[in-house]
This record gives C-alpha cells, sequence and structure tokens, in this order.
C-alpha cells in the first residue's frame, strides 16, 4: 500500500532538513550584526548596559520584575560580571560568524543578546527587536550544517558508524525542530513587514509621500548632510521612496507565492536596507534587517555563490 500524504509529509519533516543554506546565511547575518554593534559600543559599554549607565541596576530591576524579561546581568551588578558577559557575546558572535559548536554557542549568543538589551531597553531601535526574536529562533536551527567549522569537521571525519535508535530519534527531533524554526523565521519577517507596511499605509505623512523628508533634515540621521540635503531636497525624490516603501512591506508577503517576483522585492529590499544603512546611518539594523531578509534568497543563488566565494574546504561542506 502506498503511503498517504501525511506519512510523506512527515516523513519528510522528520527526515530532511529544509533550507540549510538559508539558515547558515542567517545565522552568518545576525553574528555579524551583533558582533559589529558590540565591537562599535566598546568603548561605551559601562554607560549603554553596565555599571555607569544613567539606568541603573536599581531602575532596570524594577522594571524586570513588571516585564518578568531575562537578563543574567540582574544576578549581580559588579563590573565583572558585566564585563564577563559583554566579552562572552563577542566570543559567541564570532563563533557564530565560524559555525563553531553551533548549538551551544547559539545558546550562548542568545543568551547575551538578551542579558545586554534586557538590562537597559532605553538604547537601541528596530534592528536591535529583529536581533533578540532572532538570537532565540537560531537556538532551535541546525545553523551549521554547511559553511561552519562544524561542517568542515564532520565532512573530514571518517564514515561513522550506523545509528542507534536512540539517536535516530533524536536526529529526527532536532531535524523537527529546525524545520519548525525556519517556518518561524520566515514567518516573522512576513510579519515584520506586513505590521511595518499596514501601519504606515494609515500614517498621513506616508499618506502624502512626505513621511521621508523629515528624517533627511534631522541631525541625528544625517551623516552625509550633502547627501541627505541632496534627497530631501527635491520633493519627486521623497515623494517615490515613500510610496515605494509602503508598497514593497505591503507587497511582499503576496509575492511569496511566485518565486520571481518574490526575488525581484527580496532584491529590492536589500538595496533599499543598504540606502538606509548609508544615508540615515543605520547600519546594524540595516545589517539586521538584511540579515533576516537572507532567509529567503533561493538555494541555487546560495549555492552559485558558495561555489565561487568560499575556500575548497567550506565548500566541500556543502
Amino acid at each position: 500500500m502506498p503511503p498517504t500524504r501525511f506519512e510523506r509529509f512527515f516523513d519528510a519533516f522528520t527526515g530532511t532538513v529544509f533550507g540549510r543554506h538559508q539558515a547558515a546565511v542567517v545565522r552568518i547575518g545576525f553574528g555579524l550584526a551583533w558582533l559589529g554593534f558590540l565591537l562599535r559600543e566598546w568603548p561605551h559599554r559601562r554607560v549603554l548596559y553596565g555599571d555607569r549607565s544613567p539606568w541603573s541596576a536599581e531602575l532596570s530591576d524594577g522594571l524586570l520584575s513588571a516585564t518578568h524579561a531575562f537578563t543574567v546581568l540582574s544576578w549581580s551588578d559588579g563590573r565583572l560580571w558585566f564585563e564577563t558577559l559583554y566579552h562572552l557575546g563577542i566570543a559567541a558572535a564570532v563563533l557564530m560568524v565560524l559555525g563553531w559548536r553551533t548549538r551551544a554557542t547559539a545558546v550562548l549568543f542568545a543568551v547575551t543578546v538578551l542579558s545586554l538589551q534586557n538590562r537597559n531597553v532605553l538604547v537601541g531601535d528596530g534592528g536591535d527587536n529583529v536581533v533578540h526574536l532572532m538570537a532565540m529562533y537560531l537556538v532551535l536551527v541546525r545553523s551549521g550544517l554547511v559553511w561552519s567549522l562544524d561542517a568542515r569537521r564532520r565532512a573530514r571525519r571518517a564514515a561513522a558508524a550506523p545509528a542507534g535508535e536512540v539517536r535516530a530519534v533524536a536526529d529526527a527531533l532536532a531535524t523537527m525542530l529546525h524545520n519548525c524554526g525556519m517556518v518561524i523565521i520566515a514567518a516573522q519577517v512576513v510579519l515584520i513587514y506586513s505590521t511595518a507596511g499596514w501601519y504606515k499605509v494609515q500614517g498621513s505623512r506616508w499618506q502624502d509621500g512626505t513621511a521621508l523628508h523629515y528624517p533627511l533634515h534631522l541631525d541625528y540621521f544625517t551623516p552625509w548632510p550633502e547627501l541627505s540635503a541632496l534627497l530631501g531636497s527635491s520633493l519627486l525624490i521623497t515623494f517615490v521612496l515613500s510610496y515605494g516603501t509602503v508598497v514593497l512591506q505591503v507587497a511582499f508577503p503576496f509575492t511569496l507565492v511566485n518565486r520571481r517576483l518574490k526575488n525581484v522585492l527580496l532584491a529590492l529590499m536589500i538595496a533599499e536596507h543598504s540606502a538606509i544603512a548609508v544615508v540615515l546611518g543605520l547600519p546594524f539594523f540595516s545589517l539586521a534587517m538584511i540579515a533576516a531578509d537572507l532567509v529567503f534568497l533561493p538555494t541555487g543563488f546560495l549555492l552559485r555563490l558558495g561555489a565561487v566565494r568560499l575556500p575548497a574546504g567550506w565548500r566541500r561542506s556543502t
């Protein structure tokens, strides 16, 4: 008797690791985003999250008691404890990029992200929220199967003995968790763009096409004043960019049913975030959003990219 549709789906869901290349680039992207942020803020780390922060340990504990957010920094307000965690965060980000012991590293990565961000919720931007969410989801996925030191180690290892029943069950559970995690990551990205787009539709500044005119005239968002002045002085440019942003965000979830159209909009959104990084001076927000977008990259493109860019040892691990 041939297997039923449910049986085929269950076999695939428990036996096939979907999106392993997408998981790898998401892991690398968020590792780079968090690493870059921690290194940039290293001179200011104690003011942002440590013993010199205006948001004192007492104020943080008061908020944590209401929100029940997780941070190991609430266990001690000593400088040594904070410095240890901050530098563990840097180490975890580096190891995520390299893909070394990714299961354990992903847990450490999530702990450092949540602990630092929840210590002072008053700093950061939307990119921090994305890193916060994705750090938890990356614990679920098997992001080190390709393009990682883990994959290189497995490729060099001699053929292992057949796995026992316990190992087979554990591997099936890990595969299911991975597939669920990839679905959650993709759904989260869709939710981000959907809510952002539909909220913009309701805003009067986005409706009349002038929304981008205002940040282009704020000193905080003008790292290149001449470029911002050039863009902000043209009503047509700000109108097109404002409406184009809304159209991209609202339309993207609906393009997922058409691969070619999805790829076109994905490229446009990556270009948009790259422009935001340069024009508005938000590099880590943009890098976090681009890293999230990468979950929708086609596998064929990633394989061609890996074949061109990766060293021979890493190519063998794909």
